[in-house]
Parts: structure tokens; C-alpha cells; sequence
């Protein structure tokens, strides 16, 4: 496999439009000249700490065959993370897509950097979600080895996987992204805190992408609320993944009793819920040998509602790198 950070134009930061229904900038000065960001509560961010970051984690799994049907999946981080100490390193993001056996790629913006703060920066304007994944197309045919492949990469279909506060970022991709049908799926982790308005609209009027929204006990309300708005626009919304996922298919399913917020990315409704949800995708596998589960370590701890079961980290020789 090979694994890249990359700094792209088209990457949501750094921003310098205005606040989507806000008559000001996003980023203003104080009398000295630094440059800052508020939020809705009232938080000031710095900009060169916080929204400076162009960067995008690139990954292509080891068999992946630009020449067989293919997905391109967008992963969207929650609050308060950067690329590598996170989406990399502790959610193992692109070892989960690498072992779904999906013949999939994986880029992973980086949105604030270890704030609270669901911004969407470039996201927010009209065709930006569009321009990143044609840029993201020519970096991965750069990694691919075969510049022909620009137009391949640039052609798959997408799936947006947003984890927490990464569905600010989601809703926005669904407004103003414009990727039409390439837009495929999207996937909801932990992640229903707003705009389920935008994401019931979206499933109505796209028949044939699929939904996925599950959930811990502190998004629950929301998500009945999606699902009934999901049904009130004639369409059926399960309480289960299906062995297969089919266009069309919209599930809104809780997870197990010992999933917790944090750590969702380890454990939801299975272990390793972004490559137990890629490999059930139809229409998408790769050739090539199967990568084995990595060993873990670590501390028994107790759960919600009683037991034990081992806090998961990954064992120190199987940490991965990135590829030189």
C-alpha cells in the first residue's frame, strides 16, 4: 500500500471566504494583526493553529486496480484531531479500508486541527467538494505510478464516511459539492448532531445511493429524527445492516451496548466498523491476498452495563508507516 500526506489547493484550508449566513469573514484579525476565528460559542481559535492545514491523508491499498469498478472513500474527522495522531494512527482509517478487501481509495481532508469546531472551510462554497476530488485524482495517479489514470481516479464514485462533528462537513458536500451521481453513499458514525433535514432530502432524491447512520446512546434522538423524516419521504429505513449493501438501502442502526463515542472507529456494530461496512458494499472487490487482523494490547476495563473487554490498541510492530 502507499500512504501520503499531501498538501492540495483545493483542501478545505486554509480559508478566506465569509461564514456561510453570516454577514462576516471567517477569519478576522485582533489589533495586533494575528488572525483568529470565533465560533457560534463564542471560542476564539487562531488561525495559524488551527486552520492552516492544507494537508490530505492519500491512500491506495496493495491490490487496488484502477481498471475494476472502484470507489473513492471521503473520510470526514470529528472534533479536536489532525491526520496522523488520529485518522491514522488511532482510528487506523486506512488499515480498516486496506482489510475491507474493497477495491477502494481513501482521502481524508484535515478540517480545524484539534478543535471544536465543525467548519467546512472551502467545503462551504459552491463546486469546491468537486475541485478536491479532481485534485485528489491527480495525486493519487502520481502514487498509482501511471499519470494516464488521472481521468480513472477522477471518475469513481464516492462515499463520504463522517465521523461526529465531521456531518458539518457531510451536509455541506450534499448542498454544495456538486458531484451529482458520483455521490454514492454516505455514512454517518456517531455523527447526527444536525442537518438531518439535508441528509433526508438527499436520501429522497438519490434512489440509488445508499445510507448509513449508526449510532451511541448520545446521537439516538437524532437519529429517529432522521429516520422519520426519512420515511416521511416515502422511504423505508431499516434498524439493520444487511449483509449486503445494495443502491438504495438506508439503515439507521444503533451500536453495541460497549461502543463509546470516542473510540467508534474501533468498535460500533462490529469491530473495525469502516472495513466491516466496505466489505459489504456490492460491486467493488479487490483481487490480491487478504491483510490479517493486527494484534492488539492493552488494559482490561470495565463497560457500560457491566463486564469487561479489552481497551484496543494496536501492538507496537504492527504500528503502521508511511510509505517513503
Amino acid at each position: 500500500s502507499v500512504t501520503r500526506l499531501a498538501a492540495l489547493n483545493a483542501a478545505p484550508f486554509p480559508y478566506q471566504g465569509i461564514m456561510p449566513g453570516a454577514n462576516r469573514p471567517f477569519i478576522e484579525a485582533d489589533e495586533s494583526g494575528r488572525r483568529f476565528h470565533r465560533t457560534a460559542g463564542g471560542r476564539v481559535y487562531w488561525e495559524d493553529e488551527r486552520y492552516n492545514d492544507p494537508r490530505v491523508l492519500l491512500h491506495i491499498p496493495k491490490g487496488f486496480d484502477i481498471r475494476r469498478p472502484g470507489l473513492l472513500v471521503l473520510y470526514f474527522h470529528g472534533h479536536r484531531a489532525n491526520l496522523r495522531r488520529d485518522v491514522f494512527m488511532r482510528q487506523r482509517v486506512p488499515w480498516q479500508v486496506s482489510t475491507s478487501r474493497t477495491n477502494a481509495v481513501l482521502a481524508a481532508p484535515q478540517f480545524a486541527v484539534n478543535a471544536s469546531d465543525s467548519s467546512a472551510g472551502k467545503l462551504w462554497q459552491r463546486g469546491a467538494l468537486r475541485d478536491f476530488v479532481y485534485e485528489v485524482a491527480g495525486r493519487f495517479a502520481v502514487m498509482h505510478g501511471d499519470l494516464r489514470s488521472e481521468a480513472s481516479f477522477a471518475s469513481l464514485p464516492v462515499v463520504i464516511v463522517a465521523y461526529s462533528g465531521g456531518v458539518g462537513p457531510a451536509a455541506w458536500a450534499i448542498r454544495n459539492g456538486d458531484l451529482g451521481s458520483r455521490l454514492r453513499g454516505i455514512v454517518l458514525l456517531d455523527a447526527a448532531y444536525g442537518e438531518m433535514g439535508v441528509f433526508a432530502d438527499w436520501v429522497a432524491r438519490t434512489p440509488n445511493a445508499f445510507l448509513l447512520s449508526t449510532y451511541t446512546q448520545s446521537t439516538e434522538g437524532r437519529n429517529q429524527e432522521l429516520k422519520s423524516l426519512i420515511e416521511a419521504r416515502g422511504v423505508k429505513a431499516f434498524d439493520s445492516i444487511p449483509q449486503r449493501i445494495e443502491p438504495g438501502h438506508v439503515a439507521i442502526v444503533p451500536a453495541a451496548s460497549d461502543a463509546t463515542h470516542h473510540d467508534f472507529l474501533l468498535r460500533a456494530w462490529a469491530d473495525d466498523p469502516l472495513r466491516d461496512l466496505l466489505a459489504r458494499v456490492r460491486g467493488y472487490p479487490r483481487g490480491g491476498s487478504f491483510i490479517p487482523s493486527p494484534r492488539f494490547c492493552g488494559e482490561r476495563v470495565r463497560v457500560r452495563g457491566g463486564g469487561i473487554r479489552q481497551r484496543r490498541h494496536l501492538s507496537p510492530p504492527l504500528i503502521p508507516t508511511f510509505s517513503p
